[in-house]
């Protein structure tokens, strides 16, 4: 799967688990060539993400509910995410 794909599969899974307010994906892929958990394809990305069905919750609670979403991506096609939520 090329990037292009990958990053609009990402966008639908959080779109439809979350309805976000707000919802940016950045690849940092290009900043982590070489590394050892990139070498096979995976990549690296920041999910910018608001919405109202995040009051409330930690960032623990909200970074697992994410992360159960792109769960079966993990380690294949995601090799490390950074989330933030504003």
């Amino acid at each position: 799967m090329n990037s292009t794909n990958r990053l609009n599969l990402i966008k639908q899974r959080l779109q439809a688990a979350f309805s976000p307010a707000y919802l940016e994906i950045q690849d940092d892929s290009q900043l982590h060539k070489g590394h050892a958990g990139s070498q096979n394809g995976a990549g690296h990305y920041t999910i910018i993400i608001r919405g109202d069905c995040f009051k409330n919750k930690s960032r623990i609670a909200v970074h697992r509910e994410i992360y159960q979403v792109l769960a079966d991506m993990i380690p294949t096609q995601i090799h490390a995410l950074q989330i933030k939520i504003c």
